[in-house]
């Protein structure tokens, strides 16, 4: 049997401020954008890979409660409600170029960690933990 990770689902509250950091800051091309009752969902994936990232509305489910959004949001303000670990053969110059930009918070420089990798942590614009480690 041979299954792949085709997409993964990160929550978005500002289709602009996304597409800055995926496509802008780290080079992700756009696969789809698509809007539907002033939503949007964005597919974005590293060039040359199949797997992507579906950058999504967190409250478009319409079976999510206002007590279930309202606690999403919290979680996105807290950066605690989602998550995704990248890779490169570069951490230090994809750190620099990050720490450069507006659109990512620092959350850890490039630190090499006891459990055996070497790596980084950002918040997207939305509050997601995006960690990034170094490819040996």
């Amino acid at each position: 049997m041979n299954i792949t990770i085709h997409q993964a689902y990160l929550p978005q509250d500002d289709p602009d401020a996304a597409l800055a950091f995926y496509r802008d800051t780290l080079g992700f091309e756009v696969r789809n954008d698509v809007g539907y009752n002033g939503m949007r969902w964005i597919t974005v994936g590293p060039v040359g890979q199949p797997t992507s990232i579906v950058l999504h509305p967190p409250a478009a489910d319409p079976g999510i409660t206002d007590d279930e959004r309202r606690t999403i949001a919290e979680m996105m303000a807290k950066g605690t409600y989602a998550s995704i670990n990248l890779a490169t053969d570069d951490l230090d110059g994809v750190f620099e170029k990050l720490q450069a930009s507006d659109s990512a918070e620092v959350v850890q420089e490039p630190t090499e960690q006891p459990y055996g990798i070497r790596d980084c942590a950002f918040r997207d614009p939305a509050g997601n933990m995006v960690r990034i480690k170094q490819l040996r």
